[in-house]
């Protein structure tokens, strides 16, 4: 390991960065804007939007099998709350 790899950022897989934001991102409103369904009708995916401080966010999201048996809660137009992280506000997930 060189003297400089004490510095560099180290990427974050996706597990760990959503238990993280699980755990510790503060929490706003947010509205699921549009879903994707596998061929049994179950939201695999959403796409949603959040406002934090004036400024408008837009994400996606693959949905964990328990969001998954909950698909009702996810459909377009619902209202879901989205963690963030509040040093990167567009990094966030819905719960």
């Amino acid at each position: 390991m060189s003297f400089l790899d004490r510095f560099r950022k180290r990427t974050e897989d996706e597990a760990s960065r959503i238990a993280r934001l699980s755990k510790t991102g503060r929490m706003t409103d947010g509205e699921i804007i549009d879903a994707v369904s596998d061929n049994d009708g179950k939201i695999t995916q959403v796409t949603y939007t959040y406002m934090l401080a004036g400024v408008q966010y837009e994400s996606s999201q693959a949905l964990s099998d328990a969001q998954q048996e909950r698909s009702g809660d996810y459909a377009p137009g619902r209202q879901v709350v989205v963690r963030y992280d509040p040093r990167s506000p567009a990094n966030s997930i819905v719960v």
